[in-house]
């Protein structure tokens, strides 16, 4: 399906001519926001729901909007976005229908991400110790869209197996007890030299991690260089300055020793 749609947008490009092209691309690319022109001369929008959690009105609404607006195909991401493919002329309606299906076109550059999380919660994952989804989708309505110095991501898994793959993020937590988590911070994921975090905290508190959040964000602001991701600032200043001094560890937080079992089991 995807061939046939860049066969016929090929076409397209080679009427108009590569100088043409060049102009449209200029055009599409919108500073701080997920558009962009593809090489087949058709634009691609990343839209974020709620870590990805759609209610079954979005999903029909949505379905409706990509009708209307000639959409190609849509394709589900890592992020937990979806990234629909169009002519760029009905961009403008594309994001219209959307923001009133209480969606939007996810931010992009140096900006906060949209939020990965897992399904972890008592209602949806027998493995989940924390809650991870509600605690993502918060930190999501918060942060996103927020100014950095280079794009910053952020992941939350509800137990040990990290799903959502927390120690890539520039800022990743961990269940690490019930309603606790650990923190890490520095991963880089999506990358030609991947790294893994580090643990600064463990088992906080999840009154605690907006609180745990800000202090990062702020040193990372202060200390960065222009266009620097987190991981390489902890390199070049160390990590310690990153770890705040003023949050509570959660005692009595442990997993039993059963249920941890299950939480590892079929590793």
């Amino acid at each position: 399906m995807l061939r046939r749609i860049c066969r016929a947008a090929q076409k397209k490009v080679d009427h108009h001519g590569a100088g043409g092209l060049k102009n449209e691309k200029k055009r599409c690319c919108i500073l701080g926001q997920g558009i962009f022109k593809q090489k087949n001369g058709l634009a691609a929008v990343d839209i974020v729901a709620s870590c990805g959690v759609l209610s079954p009105e979005q999903f029909l609404g949505l379905a409706g909007a990509a009708r209307d607006t000639g959409v190609r195909a849509l394709k589900l991401t890592s992020r937990q976005t979806m990234v629909l493919i169009l002519d760029e002329k009905e961009v403008p309606a594309l994001v219209d229908k959307i923001a009133g299906l209480g969606l939007r076109v996810s931010p992009y550059g140096s900006t906060i991400r949209a939020v990965k999380a897992c399904a972890g919660s008592a209602d949806l994952c027998p493995r989940a110790i924390a809650d991870a989804l509600n605690l993502g989708v918060e930190i999501q309505g918060r942060y996103t869209g927020q100014p950095v110095p280079k794009d910053f991501k952020i992941a939350v898994a509800g137990c040990s197996r990290g799903c959502v793959d927390p120690y890539c993020a520039d800022f990743g937590l961990v269940g690490g007890g019930r309603d606790t988590y650990n923190v890490v911070i520095g991963g880089r994921g999506g990358s030609a030299k991947p790294g893994h975090g580090k643990v600064i905290l463990e088992k906080i508190p999840t009154s605690q991690i907006f609180q745990v959040l800000d202090y990062v964000l702020a040193r990372y602001r202060e200390l960065a260089e222009p266009g620097e991701r987190l991981c390489k600032t902890i390199s070049r200043v160390g990590i310690d300055r990153f770890i705040p001094s003023s949050v509570t560890v959660k005692p009595g937080s442990e997993v039993d020793e059963e249920f941890g079992r299950f939480l590892t089991a079929g590793e």
